[in-house]
């Protein structure tokens, strides 16, 4: 009788061990694509900026002072 209960406690023993690898994977899974989520709006906000400095030099190039080409480009 022994022997059963040893294979018992191994079983769910093993089982928790399973579970807890799972778990762990997943949580680094998850970590990884928030990683390139990040990634992929950093690359859009300095698209978006390059734009706006853009924006800024070409209405400054036509004389107006900075502050008004930045409203300007801010849509102010």
């Amino acid at each position: 009788m022994a022997v059963k209960k040893d294979t018992k406690k191994d079983t769910i023993k093993n089982k928790a061990m399973l579970a807890y690898g799972v778990i762990q994977l997943g949580s680094k899974v998850v970590s990884a694509v928030a990683l390139v989520a990040i990634a992929v709006g950093f690359c859009s906000l300095k698209k978006e900026s390059n734009f706006f400095n853009e924006c800024v030099e070409e209405i400054k190039a036509t004389g107006s002072p900075t502050a008004d080409s930045v409203r300007f480009c801010t849509g102010g």
